[in-house]
């Protein structure tokens, strides 16, 4: 069997004979981790110490190794790629990043020996502080379905096992070890479960259950979410449920006939875990049956066969133990490519979300804005956010925000050590033609607006980070989650006083998530922001080319930017004594969806950015029935620069079925050249037309007229048409 060739019926059918011919403690090895730090990897079980001859296959399982993920391998060791996390992979509205991002990091965790892959995180972005929220893909479930299922996609094609997380919704730092989320059952369809629905079209292996309690049950024994009836297997689910590290409560039999297969890693650790030390006492004593056990195994092999990790995948060959040292379990072997460094900074750039552009020029020679010119002599770098990133924080999870931001910290954080920052990318490339000053040791208030006064340009950093809360340290004050939405270190403050005395500023943010502009986005000398997010290593790279214009940014926004938190509908529970219900009321309202209903303009809307050059839309065509329809545009590049356009679908449903005003249900991403022209198809299936009926329990089209929106951005339409089921 190779990679990814093998059928589930045939890895099922061979699966199942493996664990007819184990032992009862062999199989309880299977199904239980050995401890957090008992193994070279984040998780790992004990496999039987004997091969076993299947259909004249030789199966001999070994260490099944679990490591973070999602963003590239955390404690692999040295030479590793620092990818860029979910949020920037949303910002491409790119299919084909996706999924060659999830081949890339399929194929540094190969090359590590690593089994299966913790991610992707699809975790909503229910509020903009949320600490976690750059893991996932952002507010809207249908782009986070997209992006999880185009990684799994890639991470799986070469022959690594993907482990999608964490249900059930799992959506703040505070209290998660306990919290209630309180969700009702169309709430959950329609929005949180909908890229955990994508995961298992994609064919997971494995998923990853939450810490916090669902509507009064902890996620890891919730049978609602994973067990035989519930969500999970109903939707066709093959594969096996694991528990996030330390997430199991109660006794073992408790989680077990829930549905959850193995528990990671193994042992308690702070807030739970250990609870399947008893799970070979409980089958003896009939409170979880022989057939249970045995189908627990068979789900942990299955996607072993079926992705032919039984032949020639690599031995594990590090040690998450002591990832920076030289002993003989960390053998320091070296996943790094060019072709990642590449796509690294492909995604940087791509990602990069061009707000605002005062772009002016004189007999041809630009002025200001972008793209810069190297007419341009002299040059100032402010803000300490453009200096490397401490490359020795945290021991791997990157706990620190004194530099540039790449990734937030925690457990989805990941390796750094490459981190090309952006003053000395900037450096390098002008140093041919044009002088650099800079003032980036701090937010300097005195000292950055010195710098800048006089010169032809002026770029500007600042950001905004937050994390896993976990049981690491707290980041100046923010405990996960950010305390506020505002930039870190007085970024807001920096801006204002460098566009003061410089007439050609442009600003650069790296952030988490949303932060306030409103106070200095129209300032006259702010003559370009660029939100780029958090890049991953090659951040300095991939911000010079959209600045020179070597690549024309076609980055969009995948959340809603505006100042006042009150506009996203939610927010964060901080100070309550454990452990609080969170009644989810707001229903399937995030975001722009909220925004829209309460009529409310953000600063700069979801799916809003600028490009270099312009783009027509005409020409709409829609066939469609009752069980699709498929949406058939022009699309011209109208200007004068080569460049990518991000055409998006929106759809608002008959208005018995209850639906937000406009919902994202499609889009591309397509370059074009100067004057070229490209007919655009978008299709919808039927369970994007659908909304889900609580009576009937299924998936139903609601009758009536559908309007069909085209555009640019959530407020930018283009193009309007309807069609009737």
């Amino acid at each position: 069997m190779s990679c990814f060739t093998g059928s589930w019926a045939e890895a099922i059918d061979l699966a199942n004979q493996t664990v007819n011919m184990m032992t009862m403690d062999e199989k309880i090895g299977m199904v239980r981790g050995v401890g957090q730090f008992s193994s070279r990897c984040v998780g790992n079980i004990s496999p039987p110490s004997r091969s076993f001859i299947v259909s004249g296959t030789n199966i001999t399982i070994p260490p099944l190794c679990f490591n973070d993920g999602p963003a590239g391998i955390r404690l692999g060791g040295s030479n590793v790629t620092g990818f860029p996390p979910a949020i920037n992979v949303a910002a491409t509205f790119n299919r084909s990043m996706m999924y060659a991002r999830g081949v890339a990091i399929g194929e540094e965790f190969r090359g590590k020996g690593i089994h299966v892959y913790l991610g992707p995180a699809v975790d909503i972005m229910r509020n903009p502080k949320a600490g976690r929220g750059w893991e996932g893909f952002g507010p809207d479930p249908y782009l986070g379905g997209e992006g999880a299922y185009q990684t799994i996609m890639g991470v799986q094609s070469v022959g690594v096992s993907a482990c999608t997380k964490h249900l059930g919704p799992y959506n703040q730092e505070h209290w998660r070890y306990g919290l209630d989320a309180n969700v009702d059952d169309r709430t959950f369809r329609e929005l949180y479960w909908w890229p955990f629905m994508k995961s298992v079209e994609a064919n997971v292996s494995a998923l990853m259950c939450a810490y916090n309690q669902v509507n009064g049950t902890s996620s890891c024994h919730n049978a609602a979410l994973i067990g035989e009836g519930g969500y999970l297997r109903t939707e066709g689910f093959q594969g096996f449920v694991v528990s996030d590290w330390g997430a199991t409560h109660d006794s073992a039999a408790d989680n077990a006939n829930a549905g959850l297969d193995m528990e990671q890693p193994g042992d308690w650790i702070f807030i739970g875990g250990g609870v399947y030390a008893g799970l070979e006492a409980a089958v003896d004593a009939g409170q979880v049956t022989e057939a249970r056990l045995n189908e627990m195994v068979t789900r942990i092999i299955t996607p072993w066969l079926r992705l032919g990790q039984d032949q020639g995948f690599p031995d594990i060959n590090f040690n998450a133990q002591n990832p920076d040292g030289t002993d003989s379990l960390n053998l320091n072997v070296n996943v790094r490519t060019d072709e990642h460094t590449a796509l690294v900074r492909q995604i940087g750039s791509a990602s990069a979300v061009l707000l605002k552009n005062n772009r002016t020029t004189t007999t041809g020679t630009t002025i200001h804005g972008l793209p810069l010119s190297k007419n341009i002599k002299t040059i100032a770098v402010v803000g300490q956010d453009a200096q490397q990133l401490n490359l020795n924080c945290g021991g791997g999870l990157n706990e620190c925000n004194d530099g540039t931001m790449i990734i937030g910290w925690g457990s989805g954080s990941n390796n750094v050590e490459f981190t090309v920052p952006p003053i000395d990318a900037i450096a390098d490339f002008v140093q041919d033609f044009a002088t650099v000053s800079s003032d980036i040791t701090s937010n300097d208030l005195t000292g950055g607006p010195a710098i800048a006064e006089g010169k032809d340009l002026a770029i500007v950093f600042a950001n905004a980070m937050s994390g896993e809360l976990g049981f690491y340290n707290i980041v100046d004050g923010n405990e996960g989650d950010r305390n506020d939405l505002n930039l870190w270190w007085k970024g807001g403050s920096l801006i204002e006083d460098v566009a003061a005395v410089c007439n050609n500023t442009v600003v650069v943010i790296h952030s988490v998530g949303p932060v306030p502009m409103s106070s200095w986005n129209n300032h006259p000398n702010i003559t370009a922001i660029i939100y780029a997010g958090a890049p991953g290593e090659q951040t300095g790279g991939s911000l010079v080319d959209v600045l020179w214009g070597i690549v024309n940014p076609s980055g969009r926004l995948p959340f809603s930017i505006d100042d006042d938190e009150a506009s996203y509908g939610t927010s964060i529970v901080y100070g309550i004594d454990p452990f609080p219900v969170i009644d989810y009321t707001e229903g399937v309202f995030l975001d722009y969806r909220y925004m829209d209903s309460q009529d409310i303009t953000p600063v700069y809307e979801f799916g809003y950015g600028l490009s270099y050059t312009t783009f027509g839309y005409s020409s709409l065509s829609i066939q469609a029935s009752s069980s699709t329809a498929s949406l058939s545009f022009t699309l011209t590049n109208t200007g004068s620069f080569d460049g990518a356009e991000v055409p998006q679908l929106y759809l608002s449903f008959p208005s018995s079925a209850g639906e937000p005003d406009k919902v994202l249900r499609g889009f591309d991403n397509v370059f074009l050249a100067s004057g070229a022209k490209q007919t655009v198809i978008i299709s919808v299936s039927q369970k994007e037309m659908s909304i889900w009926d609580v009576v009937s329990q299924a998936w139903v089209v609601p009758s009536g007229t559908f309007n069909a929106y085209i555009g640019a951005s959530i407020e930018d339409i283009r193009l309007t048409g309807t069609f009737t089921t």
